[in-house]
């Protein structure tokens, strides 16, 4: 599906933009944050990359793999957005310090 495709590389292309920018950071608390964005950025490529080889292949075999990337992808995207609420108002504290 073309559509679940053009999402699996835009969010690919955002886990390296977030992950470039987190390299790039110099502040511990801004990098956490950012790890966080990244993890919810990788989380919905494993998603959409499970949801699309179901779609693609409908056997037993994919299904059970299919599952695992959805599961895996879904706690990511949880953890990292309970990670980012967390860590956003310290991030904004912190660059509001600096300045």
């Amino acid at each position: 599906m073309p559509v679940l495709v053009f999402f699996i590389i835009l969010s690919f292309v955002f886990y390296l933009f977030y992950k470039i920018k987190f390299v790039r950071s110099h502040r511990p608390v801004e990098k956490k944050w950012l790890s966080a964005k990244s993890s919810i950025a990788l989380g919905l490529f494993v998603t959409l990359f499970g949801l699309n080889q179901i779609y693609l292949y409908q056997t037993a075999l994919t299904f059970i793999i299919a599952a695992v990337f959805v599961i895996m992808g879904c706690l990511s995207i949880w953890n990292g957005v309970k990670a980012y609420k967390f860590y956003q108002p310290h991030a904004i504290e912190e660059a509001k310090n600096l300045k």
